[in-house]
């Protein structure tokens, strides 16, 4: 998944973009942009003609959609952790931080699970040695 590329564009903060803007913006196409929102994970308001128009802050949350699944949350563990965050503003640099945080515990976390799965196979502990010994003729 391509990161936000920020250096295009100074701004992060604009209100109404569209999904092509999103996308363009975000380096990611624009049917992830639709899956997200559809998912719950993006907010956008519909003009008349029911076309999304998204909030101020989609481009810090489509990076950290980026940055959670990087890490490897499911879905659902996104929808769980941008769900923290307020709905009726743009978070602020501290429930950003927090967000971070929780996906640097998360990101921790899983690299003990895996080193611990590493371990385990390294020392073949995963099989009893009759099942490493191979069948009996």
């Amino acid at each position: 998944m391509p990161r936000a590329t920020h250096h295009h564009d100074p701004d992060w903060h604009v209100d109404g973009l569209t999904v092509g803007q999103v996308a363009e913006r975000s380096g990611l196409a624009p049917s992830a942009i639709r899956f997200y929102d559809r998912k719950g994970l993006l907010r956008a308001d519909r003009t008349t003609g029911n076309r999304r128009r998204f909030r101020g802050d989609v481009l810090c949350r489509v990076a950290m959609i980026g940055a959670c699944r990087r890490v490897g949350l499911t879905l659902a563990e996104i929808h769980a952790a941008l769900a923290a965050l307020p709905d009726d503003r743009p978070p602020g640099p501290a429930e950003w931080q927090e967000l971070s945080e929780h996906l640097q515990r998360e990101a921790g976390l899983r690299i003990r699970q895996l080193q611990e799965a590493l371990d385990e196979l390294v020392a073949g502990a995963i099989l009893p040695p009759s099942a490493m010994a191979g069948p009996r003729r």
